[in-house]
């Protein structure tokens, strides 16, 4: 078995290990920086080293000019912005692997969803997130959710901008008392309108009202570098939610999703324009609808002509779904168990997802040690390479959480902290609606359509009339909703955001 040595720009992985347990120096395995927006799985059970390699693959990009955002749902990735601390156990890594190692921090963002948390805020207008990403996050079953799809109709004809938690509450309250205004393009059960402001109710005590509203994020602002080439890390912190995981997941998605949106196609660039690490990816998919891990399996097929490599990282290859796990090209593999029959099956399962092995993988994957994998990724032809048995370098950041002084330091000096540090709340559906149902004022008017906040030019209007197929004028012809989702969950390009949304993105002003 030899190394994966490349020629062009690579990430250093680490060395191959010889069946004596030592690592060989002289036979490397790297990974060809071109194949890093082919998207990758990292596995392996807690405790064997994922969140390392994470740091390692992450560090390198940064070095190599490559944003990064990955999502540090335990707290401990903080480390990247203090460079390593040297011991003794660091050093012999190092000699092993033939590594010349020295200390250094990555430069990094802080980010909390709605500032849930320590870093810059993260928001989403309610309308972006879209009925199908909340139906997800709120746990609706699908009549509910195709309800939910025709309130955002609703507000979205009718000028009704729905920003925060409070306007989309405002608009089921108004549809409940109106009834007639859902007349010709179906209804809303009081029976359904309870539930889904039940859960909205409960999603708001769980403090995620914060995460909805303005400023919205700008996802351009992950594909930042620094001023000497350096790749920004983006970590999204996110500790504070660690009891919510459908939030946090949901969340990532639709930051992928928005990615795909707003970046143009570049092929197969020399290196990626952003490289995204999914942690906890199993959260992302558990209990997950046909149409959503449809959409989700269409996100991750086509953003890689848009420079973007995506990373899952979870505990054993099952978590991830066949169609999903088909378009990772790097794979590293850590430790897995054995002790249950449940362990044992899916060790079986995922050894049968490795291409063809010298090894006996059954046994090799229960004895790996802690900071050892086996790896296979593409060549520089974009072909697979032989799995190997691979002892991984050691991360040259800090392997422990930054001091909290670092990160304070770090939030207060951020240029992005005055751009999203307020909260704005202009006017919207609610106050609108609220308007409208105050005392004296007839509560069965439904509103008047209002013009969008800008006229498009007839050249745009051509453009956005050929990307948007008549999904709505088959939604008012349609007896019921669900065929909606189904058309829209259907499409390809641009309306794979639409299938996720559920809505079209608003546009940034």
């Amino acid at each position: 078995m030899k190394g994966y040595d490349v020629q062009g720009p690579a990430l250093e992985l680490g060395a191959l290990i010889r069946d004596d347990g030592a690592a060989d120096p002289a036979e490397p395995i790297r990974v060809p920086l071109a194949m890093m927006n082919r998207h990758g799985l990292v596995a392996g059970a807690t405790g064997t080293g994922k969140t390392k390699t994470l740091q390692l693959l992450a560090e390198q990009l940064s070095e190599q000019g490559v944003p990064v955002f990955l999502a540090d749902v335990k707290g401990d990735l903080s480390g990247m912005a203090s460079p390593g601390v040297p011991s003794d156990r660091v050093s012999r890594r190092a000699a092993e692997v033939g590594e010349t190692w020295s200390p250094a921090a990555c430069p990094v963002e802080f980010f909390s969803l709605g500032g849930m948390g320590e870093g810059i805020p993260l928001r989403a207008t309610m309308s972006a997130f879209g009925p199908t990403l909340l139906a997800r996050v709120l746990e609706l079953n699908e009549t509910q959710e195709s309800s939910l799809g025709l309130i955002f109709y609703f507000a979205d004809k009718h000028g009704l901008p729905l920003l925060d938690l409070k306007d989309l509450v405002e608009v089921i309250r108004y549809l409940t008392e109106t009834p007639e205004a859902l007349s010709g393009i179906g209804g809303l059960s009081a029976a359904t309108a309870g539930v889904i402001l039940r859960a909205l109710v409960n999603f708001q005590a769980q403090g995620a009202e914060a995460f909805f509203g303005e400023p919205e994020f700008d996802v351009h602002d992950l594909l930042r570098t620094t001023p000497d080439g350096k790749g920004v890390v983006s970590v999204l912190e996110l500790p504070a939610v660690q009891d919510r995981p459908q939030l946090f997941s949901t969340f990532l998605m639709w930051l992928l999703a928005d990615l795909f949106e707003v970046l143009p196609e570049v092929g197969d660039p020399d290196k990626p324009s952003l490289v995204f690490f999914f942690d906890e990816a199993h959260l992302l998919f558990d209990g997950a609808s046909k149409a959503f891990l449809r959409s989700i399996t269409q996100t991750v097929r086509l953003i890689r002509s848009k420079g973007v490599g995506v990373f899952f990282v979870t505990q054993t290859p099952k978590d991830v779904p066949a169609d999903v796990l088909a378009q990772l090209g790097a794979r590293v593999q850590h430790a897995l168990r054995a002790f249950t029959p449940q362990d044992a099956k899916a060790l079986k399962a995922t050894v049968s997802t490795f291409p063809n092995s010298s090894y006996d993988l059954e046994k090799l994957l229960t004895e790996l040690g802690i900071g050892d994998a086996v790896v296979t990724v593409l060549s520089e032809t974009g072909a697979p390479t032989p799995v190997a048995w691979t002892r991984l370098r050691a991360p040259r950041t800090l392997m422990a959480p930054s001091a909290p002084a670092v990160v304070q330091g770090v939030i207060a000096a951020s240029p992005l902290l005055p751009k999203y540090g307020t909260a704005v709340d202009r006017q919207s559906a609610y106050e609108i609606l609220s308007a409208r149902l105050a005392p004296g004022e007839p509560a069965s008017r439904p509103p008047e359509p209002q013009p969008s906040r800008r006229e498009p030019a007839p050249g745009e209007r051509e453009e956005r009339r050929e990307r948007t197929p008549s999904v709505l004028e088959g939604m008012l012809e349609s007896k019921e909703f669900r065929s909606l989702a189904r058309s829209a969950a259907s499409a390809l390009g641009r309306e794979i955001t639409r299938s996720i949304f559920g809505t079209p993105r608003r546009r940034r002003r």
